[in-house]
């Protein structure tokens, strides 16, 4: 079970630790960091409570419950951020979910399970349909920005009442996604509960699944990991900014690369550990069913909350953002069109992965210096 690792039981003690930095004040930088690895180890926390009740609860109730908590830790950390007034920072972070999945995970995944395994296999007309659902949540995230840029007098709350109405259909479209693969279609997505089967028998087999896990003891460990994660996250927001100014850092490149690595540290370990086991069709599902649930649901319900807290949050992203994610999205359909990976199809993931961290990273330097051009 990944929430053994000495790495994450280790990781615990960060968690303390960024309470009293923060009681002491201390650094910013000191916060900000003690609190961002806190994180870590509560996302697997949470993230295996679910999977646990999901398997008391039943195949359908289990799979819309691992649908509903999959990124609870980035929507957790969302909102807050949200509260803060972190509009640009959590933009930010949506982008850099969807585009680390797709290309951080995936890519670390096709690699070191093709390292392993020559080739790897899975589903197909999975991967395709997951493919037509991104290029959906990618023309919905560029409308309102499209309608910004080709639109004189246009006003803020023209485009959240837009982005508003944007969101609406997405959650829907979610839904009937959810329906699809776990109703009419569910024969599609079998590989992937064969394989979650197997792994339960096999720990059967170890002596550990000879009883049914305890409902009430996951559902308190839910609960506790989830206030934890929410007082984690606003130690973690109440640092940010004069962490990252600390660091040189803009919060651009701290909110599409940091955040997501943080709330994304153990779903991420969970589909490369996979995918070394050769369970493809299971990583690909957790890489590129994350990065729709951030599309079709994450982002979506944000900009509902912004709406309810008072918070102008709409869907008008930065035109690079866009374009990161409009990259992300082509190359990953792309390599997964044929259904089957190699180790050189995970390097290309990565590099362009690390092409677009490289520009964000500078993209804050490129604009000052046009900026101070006559």
């Amino acid at each position: 079970m990944l929430i053994k690792s000495p790495i994450l039981l280790g990781l615990l003690l960060f968690i303390p630790v960024s309470v009293v930095a923060e009681m002491q004040h201390w650094d910013p930088l000191t916060v900000f960091i003690t609190a961002g690895l806190g994180i870590v180890p509560l996302a697997a926390w949470m993230g295996t409570a679910t999977e646990e009740i999901a398997v008391v609860a039943g195949p359908t109730l289990g799979g819309l419950l691992n649908a509903t908590f999959g990124n609870a830790t980035e929507l957790i950390i969302a909102v807050i951020a949200l509260k803060a007034g972190l509009l640009d920072v959590v933009k930010a972070s949506l982008t850099g979910s969807i585009i680390g999945n797709l290309l951080l995970v995936l890519g670390l995944s096709m690699l070191l399970g093709g390292l392993r395994y020559k080739e790897q296999e899975f589903q197909p007309v999975a991967a395709r349909l997951n493919a037509s659902a991104m290029n959906l949540a990618v023309i919905s995230l560029l409308l309102p920005t499209a309608v910004q840029y080709t639109s004189s007098g246009l006003t803020q709350p023209s485009i959240q009442k837009l982005s508003i109405a944007v969101a609406i259909v997405l959650i829907l479209v979610y839904g009937l996604t959810l329906f699809f693969s776990m109703g009419t279609h569910s024969y599609l997505y079998e590989a992937g509960s064969v394989e979650g089967e197997e792994a339960g028998s096999e720990a059967e087999e170890a002596g550990h699944g000879e009883e049914k896990p305890n409902i009430w003891l996951w559902v308190g460990v839910l609960l506790v990991a989830t206030v934890l994660v929410a007082v984690e996250s606003e130690l973690l927001v109440g640092s940010l900014e004069e962490a990252t100014a600390t660091l040189g850092l803009s919060e651009l490149f701290t909110g599409v690369i940091l955040l997501p690595i943080i709330g994304n540290a153990a779903e991420h370990a969970t589909a490369v550990t996979v995918a070394m086991k050769n369970k493809m069709d299971l990583s690909i599902s957790v890489a590129m069913g994350s990065s729709l649930q951030i599309a079709l649901f994450v982002a979506p319900v944000l900009v509902l909350a912004g709406w309810v807290l008072g918070q102008p949050m709409d869907l008008n992203f930065n035109p690079f953002e866009l374009v990161a994610v409009a990259v992300a999205v082509l190359i990953c359909n792309s390599i997964s069109s044929d259904g089957s990976s190699n180790w050189l199809e995970g390097t290309l993931l990565l590099a362009t992965y690390a092409l677009l961290a490289f520009a964000f990273y500078f993209h804050p330097v490129v604009e000052t210096t046009l900026a101070a051009l006559p």
